[in-house]
């Protein structure tokens, strides 16, 4: 999924959407023309999945497909109100605005994938960053710890070749102190 979408690209694929996709409301089409128009209004359009965690989302169905024909969602607030969602996005043109887009074949739609952003707003997104961050922070604290333990180790047996006792005590107490950290 690509978070950098350019307002060329969604326009593109709004275009081949509305071509090749009957709507279930014709208001449907009209919210995505309107959108269409303005490239300031655009760039701040996001095409994401389970839109509905967004703060402010559009859902629209294809007529091929099993969901809702239409809904419109600002933080606790849902209407079916194509007119009440214009009026919305025009009074707010700078407000960002989540489109999930339902239509059978979007799992294979390639022009769809290119356009498709991560999601935000999903529960358990934040914790998974984190878990993913905390968990490469440890891989590479590891290897690091891995590569210094196998540099000391080359150095104490350098220590050994030459006879220095000296060396060899204090990089063999380096080694120590890094195995209990």
């Amino acid at each position: 999924m690509n978070d950098s979408i350019s307002v060329w690209e969604k326009r593109d694929f709004l275009k081949a959407f509305l071509k090749g996709h009957k709507l279930k409301r014709r208001e449907c089409a009209w919210l995505l023309n309107y959108l269409l128009s303005d490239d300031d209004l655009l760039k701040h359009v996001h095409i994401v999945e389970k839109a509905e965690f967004c703060p402010k989302a559009l859902i629209i169905s294809s007529a091929a497909a099993d969901q809702m024909p239409f809904t419109f969602h600002k933080h606790q607030y849902v209407t079916m109100d194509a007119e009440k969602t214009f009026h919305d996005i025009r009074l707010h043109p700078d407000e960002e605005v989540y489109i999930q887009l339902n239509f059978p074949e979007s799992d294979t739609d390639y022009l769809y994938k290119s356009v498709l952003e991560e999601n935000p707003y999903l529960p358990g997104q934040k914790e998974e960053k984190l878990s993913a961050r905390l968990f490469a922070e440890f891989i590479t604290d590891e290897a690091l710890k891995a590569y210094e333990r196998n540099e000391l180790q080359k150095e104490i047996d350098a220590a050994l070749d030459r006879r220095d006792k000296q060396a060899f005590s204090r990089l063999s107490s380096e080694l120590n102190a890094l195995e209990t950290d």
